[in-house]
């Protein structure tokens, strides 16, 4: 499975937060849209990315002055990217070698979407289900075609 099959089963929904926007329209976005992640985007580039981690250090390290702080300041800069045709292995590497839980997606130089680690976890379980189906079937099929219909098999006398 490559990235952009998880990518067509997650959707392409993407949310976008410019870096002059404060932490307070970051978290309420985030939070009306029960996500973990924001792309930033500056001038129609992708400039960084903002989650949960950002704005909870932000917060901390704030105080009670948290709210204005702007977007720029915490983001994640220049985050890693993923690229449609990684495979699965390869993207859960790539995500776990750069400590990002959410990875946006980037086709020459377009921003396609964001794959965060549920995503994957997700795509592998359905991977793995539709290859155990298939396997199930395999041995179902193989053993009509082994064993003859009504002759019972070596092991049928243990029954």
């Amino acid at each position: 499975m490559l990235l952009s099959d998880v990518l067509a089963i997650k959707g392409k929904l993407l949310h976008t937060i410019s870096p002059q926007k404060t932490l307070a329209d970051a978290l309420a976005l985030m939070t009306e849209q029960d996500m973990g992640s924001l792309v930033v985007i500056d001038h129609g580039v992708l400039a960084g990315m903002l989650t949960f981690r950002e704005v909870l250090a932000a917060i901390h390290a704030a105080g009670r002055d948290w709210q204005a702080i702007p977007v720029a300041e915490v983001m994640l800069r220049d985050p890693a990217v993923g690229e449609p045709r990684m495979d699965l292995h390869e993207l859960r590497s790539h995500m776990i070698d750069h400590h990002q839980r959410y990875l946006p997606v980037v086709e020459h130089g377009t921003l396609l979407g964001v794959i965060s680690f549920h995503d994957v976890a997700r795509a592998v379980l359905e991977e793995q289900g539709f290859e155990s189906l298939i396997l199930r079937n395999f041995v179902r099929n193989w053993e009509d075609e082994v064993l003859p219909v009504g002759k019972p098999s070596a092991n049928s006398s243990d029954r």
